[in-house]
């Protein structure tokens, strides 16, 4: 698997997906494109044979430089209970740490 940083070109394969990552519930507006335009250093997906198997979408506080948030996570059904949310918390953390 292959961690890389989340770009904006992810957005329209991982909205597409999201509700039904969620059985149906309605995410997709909760995940604006904005945030793959402006937090690529703290954003991540992980992918398996080209495949995005999850993604991470965080950033650092403006207002509390040591603060970071985690704003939304995903990851593919298909892909599930192979530890993937794990490796992407962890690697937001290291992307974060002062």
């Amino acid at each position: 698997m292959n961690i890389r940083n989340i770009k904006e070109d992810d957005y329209p394969h991982i909205i597409s997906r999201l509700n039904d990552w969620w059985g149906g519930r309605k995410m997709s507006s909760m995940l604006p494109r904005l945030f793959f335009q402006h937090f690529n250093d703290t954003s991540f997906v992980i992918e398996k044979d080209r495949e995005i198997a999850g993604f991470i979408v965080g950033f650092l506080s403006q207002t509390e430089p040591n603060t970071a948030y985690v704003h939304f996570v995903g990851v593919n059904p298909n892909f599930r209970k192979q530890g993937i949310g794990r490796q992407l918390y962890d690697r937001f953390a290291s992307s974060v740490a002062v």
